[in-house]
């Protein structure tokens, strides 16, 4: 896959780099000369100097074929801009940051087909991790109405030992969560359970839940024999 990067910033280059690992081709366009070579030195992508707002630029970089174009630049109108023209060249998939939410509508309507919040995104973070210490990682689906949390199993919890099956008919369990996820050691790899797979301790398991059964789920999966 090509992805076309606008902007050579602490996120843009972080992209680049994971983007590189998981196989794709890169290229990044930023104004600064530094950033690109650095780009092209220490991340080994492609990088071109300019504006990533530049008609010129753009065609340069090969916008025309691109799979994904991603707009990280330093502000919500710059990355409007480019959201504008990449659509105009036709990219199939567009992604763009946002600092200010007043943005959202805006970009949606020029053609973004995902809009990362970086502000929103951070304080969500933040406050679950202040709220929920002990899940691991949790994400958040439409719109915050669906909720992924990542558990460790304990050593002497109540579903210890037991199979996802006798979980789910568990009446503590809440409704409408569902075990989607388990990975039995940390170099492991993550599996979907089946009724019969067996939550061992020390195990990590992935459950889908609304948010308002978040601490009905966490003292569940918890709770001591």
């Amino acid at each position: 896959m090509y992805v076309l990067i606008g902007g050579g910033g602490l996120i843009g280059l972080s992209l680049a780099h994971r983007l590189v690992e998981l196989g794709h081709t890169v290229a990044v366009i930023d104004i600064d000369p530094v950033a690109c070579r650095y780009a092209r030195e220490q991340v080994g992508v492609m990088a071109f100097v300019g504006s990533a707002v530049s008609t010129e630029v753009l065609l340069e970089s090969g916008i025309g074929k691109a799979d994904s174009v991603v707009a990280a630049l330093r502000s919500d109108a710059l990355n409007l801009a480019m959201v504008t023209l990449a659509k105009h060249y036709g990219a199939p998939h567009i992604v763009t940051r946002m600092r200010h939410r007043d943005f959202a509508e805006p970009l949606r309507i020029v053609g973004a087909n995902h809009i990362v919040s970086t502000v929103d995104l951070a304080v969500s973070t933040m406050v679950n991790a202040i709220e929920y210490p002990q899940v691991e990682s949790m994400m958040h689906f439409e719109q915050g109405q669906i909720e992924v949390l990542k558990l460790a199993i304990p050593e002497n919890c109540y579903v210890a030992g037991r199979s996802v099956a006798e979980i789910a008919l568990d009446s503590r369990f809440p409704t409408g969560s569902l075990i989607i996820g388990y990975q039995a050691h940390v170099h492991e790899n993550l599996i979907i359970p089946n009724g019969s797979t067996v939550l061992e301790p020390g195990s990590t398991v992935l459950i889908v839940t609304k948010p308002g059964s978040l601490h009905q789920v966490i003292d569940f999966i918890e709770g001591c024999k």
